[in-house]
């Protein structure tokens, strides 16, 4: 076998074909000087992600404005709903007061009860000023008394509203077992003044006195046994109220003196009593 030399020859570097770097240098002859290389170039690597780094927490002063200043937008923002969430819970008793008409300096409104609510209204005009409604009950009676308007409703409650403007129900208080003689009979008579201090509230079954201030129970008076008060049947003789007690036929002690109950603010009068005063005292 024979080996033929072969010429190699240095491609013109325009029609040079690329090459790996890697990749030998072919020979070059003996009068072509050898063709210098160039060092090699680093090849373009991927840009790494560089991550930022955590810079430390800077600490700056705290302006005392900016310290007050998120919880003041968060109040802000809470007060339509807070305001909102008041308007729609239910209160104990049903009480819806709606104030018509605002009146500085004026005489005191007049009283009375419509289908639904308590109204107090002005004498010469005949408008309303404020409505006092309770929710699903109907109000039998209402009486002046100081500065207030006390009402009777058809489940036997008593109530204190502000005569003037009617800014708030002040108290209340339940009548034990008088709902079903109240929607019987109505409230004819139950309410019953007592000078300017005390409330009488006269059923059937008792007579209990309220001081007007604050709804404070002073003192109750049980009908004698087998006998009823009767509410409408009572009139006032001075500072004293005189009321019925009718007793059945033949009671044994049925003298007509006995059927007529005296009270005042102080309690039944009797000769040789010592009640109890009604004022209040602080603590």
């Amino acid at each position: 076998m024979v080996v033929l030399p072969v010429e190699v020859t240095a491609p013109h570097p325009d029609a040079a074909s690329p090459r790996p770097p890697d990749e030998a240098s072919p020979r070059t002859s003996a009068a072509e000087p050898a063709p210098q290389r160039s060092a090699a170039l680093p090849r373009p690597a991927h840009p790494a992600t560089v991550q930022p780094a955590e810079s430390a927490p800077q600490h700056h002063p705290c302006h005392p404005f900016r310290r007050f200043l998120l919880p003041a937008l968060a109040l802000l923002l809470a007060a339509p709903v807070l305001a909102a969430a008041h308007q729609a819970r239910s209160t104990p008793f049903g009480d819806h007061v709606t104030v018509h008409a605002r009146v500085a300096h004026e005489a005191r409104p007049s009283l009375r009860t419509t289908r639904d609510a308590v109204e107090a209204y002005d004498a010469e005009t005949g408008r309303p000023r404020w409505s006092y409604a309770r929710e699903g009950r109907r109000p039998l009676a209402v009486v002046p008394a100081r500065g207030e308007a006390i009402a009777l409703w058809d489940d036997g409650l008593v109530t204190d509203t502000a005569r003037d403007d009617g800014r708030a129900v002040r108290w209340h208080r339940a009548l034990p077992g008088a709902s079903p003689w109240l929607a019987d009979h109505g409230g004819n008579g139950v309410l019953r003044p007592l000078g300017a201090r005390m409330l009488a509230v006269v059923t059937p079954q008792r007579i209990a006195a309220y001081r007007i201030a604050d709804g404070d129970l002073r003192w109750v008076l049980p009908a004698r046994q087998g006998c009823e008060f009767a509410p409408a049947r009572a009139v006032r003789l001075g500072t004293a109220l005189l009321i019925a007690q009718p007793c059945p036929a033949g009671d044994a002690t049925g003298s007509w003196t006995g059927e007529i109950i005296a009270v005042d603010d102080l309690g039944r009068i009797t000769p040789d009593r010592t009640p109890l005063g009604n004022e209040r005292h602080s603590a």
